[in-house]
């Protein structure tokens, strides 16, 4: 997404009465996340069957929209397969935000415990939501995921923003490429509102304003 994209109206789409004058666009609409998904999938899928099963990762909160329709999809194009695959989901909680400022401290905030998955054949997706500066690196220092995840770790992610000294990290599979605007809903969140748009926006000075924290 270029960076003089300016959104699309908000009359154009249906969103929660309470968010009104709180966004300022529809950045990308439901739709569109869900088409993205089908071709990046079908790619994903090719290499996940390897013969081995597979573990999903999810970081918490943000993340769960974005596993939960990429496990589905997942399986939907197993059971077309002639190969059935077992596969795990895995849940992470992090915390790097401070109303609209990431921070360089990532707080872990429970979890299921990864050990017990050191030293098997398993294909591992650590599914992100958004990679900025901080990115997956910087989580994997504080999980040692490379000592927990089995095989092979391989990083969807729904957005990647275009930031200033981002350091070169880059996921696996990505579904958008923004620029460095602060966007909620399809669950991304400020301080814990905006989950429950369907669509990603913009949020405007007035929303950031009426939660901040």
């Amino acid at each position: 997404i270029k960076d003089d994209f300016a959104g699309y109206s908000l009359d154009l789409f249906s969103y929660p009465e309470h968010y009104f004058e709180d966004l300022a666009c529809v950045y990308i609409p439901h739709g569109v996340i869900m088409d993205s998904f089908c071709e990046k999938i079908v790619t994903l899928h090719k290499k996940v069957i390897s013969g081995h099963d597979i573990v999903v990762l999810c970081v918490l909160k943000g993340g769960y929209k974005f596993c939960a329709d990429l496990v589905e999809f997942i399986k939907v194009l197993s059971r077309s397969s002639d190969k059935s695959l077992l596969m795990r989901v895995n849940f992470i909680r992090l915390k790097s935000y401070c109303n609209d400022q990431s921070t360089e401290d990532i707080q872990i905030i429970g979890g299921d415990d990864l050990t017990v998955l050191t030293g098997k054949k398993l294909n591992s997706y650590l599914v992100e939501y958004i990679i900025e500066k901080s990115g997956y690196f910087q989580i994997a220092k504080h999980l040692r995921l490379k000592q927990s995840l089995p095989y092979m770790v391989r990083i969807p992610c729904l957005l990647v923003k275009r930031v200033p000294n981002e350091g070169g990290c880059r996921p696996d599979y990505v579904g958008f490429e923004i620029p460095n605007h602060f966007i909620v809903g399809y669950a991304l969140d400020y301080n814990e509102h905006f989950r429950d748009l369907n669509h990603i926006c913009v949020i405007s000075e007035v929303g950031k304003e009426k939660y901040k924290v």
